[in-house]
């Protein structure tokens, strides 16, 4: 059984270090590496002189184009090859149009058994009412883990380049962001009042009738991600903070690409050896249907709606 360790023993433990190291509240290679003032760089008069000369003879006999002919050639041949390289282009690409099959063809290859599969079976393979929720979540579910790895994945990129240090010039923060959107606008906030919890049962409802109508996870999330951007603009990042941090984005994002990537790779299995999933999948047209599609609509709801808001305070202030 390990031992509790007290504070002064767990102040010269690794893991300290790396905590604070990761926060930014200490440099591991200030006082360890070796650090002398640079002295001023001052060239020799010789050296300086020979440079001069070697930049002028360069110039003279290397970029002088209108006395150098064989970089006058070259840049007329680049040019003569380049419109002939362009039209060249452009006659392969006719020539490959006019092979194009006519729009609308019955003969065209898009016409084939996959979509014939996805209209005529997709209510009974899927139970969702909307053909296209049931492709994107259940025939083509694969597609769609990846592109909300994606957003999540840009997520983390763009708080990586454009991150703030959450400890000094916080309040400088705060200060501007008070002079460039002032809080404290009266119409603002009242229209806000009504309209934000407007705009998220919106969203919510979007996304709950993904699989009945038009509409699911990546516009209902839009919705609820611009609900959010709306209130933070009526009431600033300190109200907004009280229930939405970057540690709440970090675990909504978690908790929902794992269980979409769990749930799916569950489905994915059962399917690829002809097993049952045991996952009913209800009365097409009723809420509680249409198997995993309604949770996974949730899922992505989430992780659209907390990308959209998690881009917006990046762009806006560098954090949440």
């Amino acid at each position: 059984m390990s031992r509790l360790l007290s504070e002064e023993e767990y102040r010269h433990t690794r893991a300290f270090k790396i905590k604070r190291w990761y926060h930014g509240e200490k440099d591991p290679y200030i006082g360890s590496v070796e650090m002398k003032p640079q002295k001023p760089f001052k060239e020799d008069i010789a050296v300086q002189k020979k440079r001069i000369h070697d930049e002028a003879f360069l110039k003279r006999n290397i970029y002088d184009i209108e006395h150098n002919r064989k970089l006058q050639f070259f840049q007329k041949f680049y040019k003569v090859v380049s419109i002939l390289f362009v039209f060249l282009l452009i006659g392969i690409l006719l020539y490959m149009v006019s092979y194009l099959p006519p729009v609308g063809n019955a003969a065209n290859p898009d016409n084939n058994e996959v979509a014939a599969k996805y209209i005529e079976d997709g209510m009974k393979d899927t139970g969702a009412v909307n053909i296209v929720t049931g492709m994107i979540l259940d025939y083509r579910a694969f597609d769609t883990l990846g592109e909300s790895n994606v957003l999540f994945i840009a997520t983390c990129t763009v708080l990586i380049l454009l991150r703030a240090d959450s400890k000094s010039g916080k309040q400088q923060e705060e200060e501007s962001d008070r002079l460039y959107e002032p809080k404290n606008d009266i119409i603002v906030q009242k229209v806000a009042f009504f309209l934000v919890p407007t705009i998220i049962i919106f969203g919510i409802y979007i996304i709950l009738n993904g699989h009945l109508s038009p509409g699911g996870g990546f516009s209902g999330g839009a919705i609820i991600g611009s609900g959010l951007i709306l209130y933070v603009n009526a009431f600033g990042f300190k109200k907004i903070e009280r229930f939405f941090t970057q540690k709440t984005y970090k675990w909504i994002c978690f908790v929902s690409l794992l269980f979409y990537c769990l749930a799916k790779a569950y489905s994915f299995y059962c399917g690829a050896h002809h097993l049952e999933t045991g996952i009913p999948l209800g009365t097409p047209g009723d809420i509680l249907s249409s198997g995993l599609i309604l949770p996974l609509n949730i899922c992505v709801g989430l992780v659209v709606a907390c990308t959209m808001y998690a881009f917006y305070a990046m762009f806006r202030k560098g954090g949440f």
